[in-house]
């Protein structure tokens, strides 16, 4: 009976389903997920190809994987979905580039939870040099077999990491608003946050959360969402920061033992889903990380609308409170820094 309650529930959820259509959905749709033989690329794998308007999900992962992605593939492969699952390993020893051709070719959604998570010891700068290679060796691949493609990155510091990318695919000649960074997590939880203080449901919410995707630069403007607004001022600042650091809250959870592996894949594949969902001709609307002229600064998160080839408008920000304005200054002198570093990365490489 659970199972079958939780099967209804998903298929009621918009961003999963379109709702009783009349006919069945058109699968046409080729999504990649990099990484996904990982903590977050398996469930992300499995909720892509759950997704009725994606005909194929390439699962790549490198060869020393715990789990071989041929293996992912092969257990996703059995749901009762139309996609067709295949998994592709690339040697460490060579390039991506030239091993992903049949992987990537024909693909209109990347989407990237690659990268090596944070160690002990570990400084933000050497995490960043390490992820930024990996994200630069897959997003090399996609310029040269599915240059058109959404990219949706999900490899830490995405505030350094997203504007690196951009700009390496600008040197190409290509669109550097194919490059998205994944803040969708971020929406998720605020939403969360807010619901279990209203109690109003979770789908009835909308917070937008702007800015960037680490720390004080997650900036939610709840004053912009009609049920976070009833909540009392003096409540704000404590829900902003819960909200700023929940990766923390699960790391703690799990003791040292994993990150938030599960939501950051739903929260990836709510994202994945809006972008399929503007390339099939309904434009659909989320906070993303962008090339972005909204603020001042050359990248920032805010409300994108996805189209008929990806992203089609960055919205403004909209109103917002004296807290929120004062949390806007300090999120963006702590987002240029990192965004900075980005930009040094990609005019050395």
């Amino acid at each position: 009976r659970m199972f079958r309650a939780v099967g209804s529930d998903l298929r009621r959820r918009s961003f999963f389903f379109q709702a009783a259509p009349a006919a069945p959905v058109k699968a046409q749709f080729k999504v990649c997920v990099s990484g996904g033989a990982g903590g977050i690329g398996q469930p992300l794998s499995m909720l892509m190809s759950m997704n009725e308007s994606v005909s194929v999900v390439s699962i790549q992962d490198v060869t020393v994987s715990a789990v071989p992605p041929a293996g992912v593939a092969a257990d996703i492969g059995h749901l009762e979905f139309p996609s067709r699952v295949t998994g592709y390993a690339t040697d460490l020893s060579r390039p991506p580039v030239d091993q992903l051709e049949e992987c990537l070719t024909g693909c209109h959604l990347v989407l990237v939870p690659a990268g090596m998570p944070r160690k002990p010891g570990m400084t933000r700068d050497e995490l960043f040099g390490v992820n930024a290679n990996i994200a630069k060796g897959i997003v090399e691949a996609c310029a040269k077999y599915c240059p058109d493609a959404v990219l949706g990155l999900i490899v830490n510091p995405v505030n350094s990491v997203v504007p690196a990318m951009a700009e390496l695919y600008k040197k190409k000649g290509l669109n550097p608003m194919n490059i998205v960074g994944v803040t969708s997590l971020d929406i998720v939880r605020a939403n969360k946050f807010v619901s279990e203080i209203t109690g109003k449901h979770p789908s009835e919410i909308d917070v937008p959360v702007v800015g960037g995707h680490a720390g004080i630069t997650i900036m939610p403007i709840f004053s912009q969402d009609p049920i976070a607004a009833t909540i009392a001022a003096d409540k704000i600042p404590a829900l902003d920061k819960r909200t700023q650091d929940g990766g923390t809250e699960v790391v703690e959870a799990k003791a040292g033992k994993g990150s938030a592996t599960l939501s950051m894949a739903y929260a990836g594949s709510k994202f994945g889903n809006a972008v399929l969902k503007g390339l099939a001709g309904t434009p659909t609307t989320q906070c993303a990380y962008v090339a972005s002229t909204v603020t001042d600064l050359p990248y920032f998160s805010s409300k994108v609308t996805f189209g008929l080839k990806g992203v089609e408008k960055v919205h403004e920000l909209g109103p917002m409170n004296d807290y929120e304005k004062g949390r806007l200054a300090e999120a963006s002198a702590q987002l240029k820094g990192e965004i900075d570093k980005g930009l040094e990365y990609a005019a050395a490489n």
